[in-house]
């Protein structure tokens, strides 16, 4: 019987033995599961997350109105009155020969060296320079009341670019005006097929212009005329000198161009000849 007891014994003993295993048994897996979830988080977790979707553009805020100013608002640009300098620059030739009294100055001014025999003394340069000058001193007035009244009110933004123009040229159509003779006027008028004007202040630009040139070159050669005939005189007398000694063979301005030098000199010519050159403006 003892026997017996320990086999029932050892076969209950493996029962719960096997019992308790196969509980242990089905917890592991169940207990495996947080650990394997946890590993495979922390493996995705190492991975680079996928591209996501784009957003679409957004409208700007409205800012209102946008208004864009080059300078200030009340005075011109350094661009434009760059560009206007320029093109006066371009043109200003053209304006110092046609507007002013350098080439009535430059033509007297070659008329007496030819009158005195001498082909280029002075230089060109050096007559071009004087003239210069001499419009300078002449035009001086003309171009401080155009600086006043054109060119500083457009820069300070006080007159428009056509108010401006049309108070600047006045002062220098009305230089034009008093050294032009109505019979030039009254020329080119009829060349460029236009109306008489009423008035003195309707003549355009473009009549006013060559009609002062013509007169300035009139005026030009009437004096060249005056300054020719002392020398002229000169000239016929060393010439009538010579004829009479017998010495035919000897040239009569080469021995006319001392005398006409020392009389230039002696009268004070240039002198004489600017005074009276400057004069002729008032």
């Amino acid at each position: 019987m003892r026997w017996v007891l320990r086999g029932v014994v050892a076969a209950m003993l493996l029962v719960v033995v096997g019992l308790f295993g196969a509980a242990g048994a089905g917890a592991a897996p169940a207990a495996a599961e947080p650990v394997r979830a946890a590993a495979a988080a922390s493996h995705l977790a190492g991975q680079p997350a996928g591209p996501s979707q784009p957003n679409g553009p957004t409208a700007p805020a409205d800012q209102g109105d946008v208004t864009i100013t080059v300078g200030t608002p009340d005075k011109p640009s350094d661009s434009i009155v760059i560009m206007l300098l320029m093109t006066v620059m371009s043109v200003a030739p053209a304006l110092l020969l046609l507007c002013t009294s350098f080439t009535k100055i430059f033509v007297v001014l070659s008329i007496t060296r030819n009158a005195l025999g001498l082909t280029n003394v002075p230089p060109n340069q050096v007559l071009a320079g004087l003239a210069l000058f001499l419009s300078l001193f002449i035009m001086g007035p003309v171009a401080t009341d155009v600086n006043k009244e054109g060119i500083q009110p457009y820069l300070n933004g006080e007159k428009t670019q056509s108010q401006a123009f049309e108070d600047g040229v006045q002062p220098l159509r009305e230089f034009m005006l008093e050294q032009t003779r109505p019979e030039e006027i009254a020329l080119f008028t009829k060349v460029a097929n236009e109306d008489k004007p009423a008035n003195r202040d309707e003549v355009p630009l473009s009549t006013l212009v060559p009609a002062f040139a013509l007169s300035e070159l009139r005026a030009a050669m009437l004096i060249g005329f005056v300054l020719f005939i002392p020398f002229l005189v000169i000239d016929m007398v060393v010439s009538a000198s010579l004829m009479s000694l017998g010495m035919m063979m000897l040239p009569p301005v080469t021995v006319a161009l001392p005398f006409k030098l020392l009389l230039f000199v002696l009268a004070n010519g240039w002198g004489l000849l600017v005074t009276a050159l400057v004069g002729t403006y008032g």
